[in-house]
């Protein structure tokens, strides 16, 4: 059976992050060969990885001959280059499955090695399906993060009063920046961070992913979409609301009927076992019977602007879109994921309404790990 590599560092390899659960700037490898997972990282870090206890075998790049290296005249991409090589010589590797993001300086030195590499990102994105005890915690930590922005975001909302000409909060005009710097600090005081996510006004909401800016008017729908990450694990959640200031116009009051109906018969079809691609087929079976058009409708190479356009929903974890996949094309679920359902209906120049809960799919059903009402006016 071939061995398992993985070259990086935590930060941006979620593969790394799941084998060892900790922030690591700089890149080490990871092997796990004949039974043994052996992680080969700078002295600096061998403790922090033996005392994780999860059975990593932490040896440091001096058993590799990097010291002999350093003083070879070699630059450091290069000693650790040969470090890596020579620990797989030593591990008696001569066959790894490696994920897409290998890289390709290393791999082409260990290809000189005569070590036969295949990507094979599958079975890296299946060892991350079921989430260990250490990212589920985190991922809810970062579930109630996302729920304190959204509270923070309807305390700012709520908050707004006419003046100048649109609405203000505390004299302030009321726009997107002014809700994402609520929602962000929310984020901060429960252990969590993004680098991005969504207040789209109006005709924003209908435009994917755009994140959203500008004044703030009543009648215009809100579409909060928020995937803050929590410190601690690195693991994310994801959520979204939507919501009306005053009085809802009754397109979007139907949009909203209608998706919170989709939410509700999609998640109670998620299990284990269940193909990803009948829980979206059965969202869009609701949204085309009420005249609404889907991705699955849409004719062949036609680009949809209106209706139902993306996914249903999509795994979360280490990456806030993993496998496994529920659209088009879809996975079977197993008990340890986690999953997004978001279905959504919009229309192009106006807005839309999007509702996203985050799942824990069990051995018999799934639990809703998101806490947060509905209401579309505030």
């Amino acid at each position: 059976m071939p061995a398992s590599l993985v070259v990086g560092d935590t930060i941006r390899s979620p593969e790394l992050r799941h084998e060892v659960p900790l922030g690591i700037t700089d890149p080490f490898l990871f092997a796990e060969h004949e039974g043994s997972r052996q992680v080969v990282i700078t002295a600096f870090e061998v403790d922090r990885v033996a005392d994780l206890g999860l059975g990593l075998e932490a040896r440091p790049f001096e058993e590799f001959g990097y010291d002999a290296l350093v003083t070879s005249g070699l630059d450091v991409a290069a000693v650790k280059r040969e470090v890596f090589a020579n620990a797989c010589a030593s591990l008696r590797i001569s066959e790894a499955i490696v994920p897409d993001g290998f890289p390709l300086a290393v791999a082409q030195r260990l290809r000189d090695a005569g070590v036969v590499l295949t990507t094979d990102q599958q079975a890296f994105n299946a060892r991350r399906r079921v989430k260990s005890p250490f990212e589920l915690a985190g991922i809810r930590r970062a579930q109630r993060a996302a729920e304190a922005g959204m509270g923070a975001c309807v305390e700012v909302l709520r908050a707004a009063v006419p003046g100048n000409g649109g609405l203000t909060v505390d004299g302030e005009p009321l726009t997107a920046e002014l809700v994402k710097g609520a929602i962000g600090a929310a984020f901060l005081r429960y252990g969590s961070t993004a680098d991005e996510f969504i207040v789209a006004v109006a005709a924003q909401g209908a435009v994917g992913h755009d994140a959203g800016s500008g004044p703030i008017a009543p009648g215009e729908s809100i579409v909060v979409d928020l995937w803050p990450r929590d410190r601690e694990s690195a693991c994310f959640a994801d959520m979204t609301r939507t919501f009306v200031l005053g009085e809802v116009p009754t397109e979007l009051a139907e949009y909203h009927r209608l998706v919170r109906e989709a939410l509700d018969v999609a998640v109670a079809l998620v299990r284990p076992g269940v193909d990803g691609r009948s829980v979206y087929a059965a969202v869009c079976d609701l949204f085309e019977a009420a005249g609404q058009p889907t991705g699955r409708s849409k004719p062949a190479g036609a680009v949809l602007r209106d209706g139902f356009f993306h996914g249903l929903g999509h795994g979360v974890g280490l990456e806030v879109h993993e496998r496994p996949g529920m659209g088009r094309y879809g996975d079977e679920l197993v008990a340890g994921d986690v999953v997004t359902i978001e279905p959504g209906l919009y229309r192009k120049g106006y807005g839309g309404v999007r509702l996203e809960d985050l799942l824990l799919v069990t051995e018999d059903g799934c639990e809703n790990l998101s806490d947060f009402p509905y209401d579309l006016e505030v």
